[in-house]
């Protein structure tokens, strides 16, 4: 079978392809192809570099970062005999926990919603921890 150069390839009018034509059926058959997953984690990546925020996967421990995503889960869990509230940001590279010492609840910060926070990066038991952030409420997801 030959095969015929992606250039070339014509249209249905008989024109070739241009490059930007190309790639716009090209980003449709991948997004077809894709998981729902995949094409949330690819929006979350890109809407996230829109707001300046750095890809969780790329925070280095003890150095600040301003990250921002979807909130997955929001829990109490009591640190110390203090209660604290801890929610897991998900920006479509990886997870960070942001954990507020000494809140039982925080009005907006609830599972689904889309927020921005500024702190310093540690880790915890292997994951990536955000102890007291900075943060700005988003829209929902």
């Amino acid at each position: 079978m030959d095969e015929v150069p992606a250039a070339s390839t014509p249209e249905p009018s008989g024109r070739p392809l241009s490059g930007r034509e190309q790639g716009g059926l090209r980003r449709f058959l991948r997004r077809l192809a894709s998981s729902r997953a995949e094409l949330e984690a690819e929006d979350l990546q890109k809407n996230s570099g829109e707001e300046g925020a750095t890809p969780i996967a790329v925070c280095g421990e003890r150095k600040r970062a301003c990250v921002a995503g979807t909130l997955r889960t929001v829990t109490l869990r009591p640190r110390g005999g203090a209660p604290a509230l801890e929610a897991e940001l998900y920006d479509g590279s990886d997870v960070i926990n942001l954990i507020w010492l000494g809140r039982r609840r925080i009005a907006g910060i609830e599972p689904g919603r889309r927020l921005r926070a500024e702190g310093l990066v540690s880790l915890q038991d292997g994951r990536k921890v955000m102890f007291n952030p900075k943060y700005d409420l988003r829209g929902t997801s």
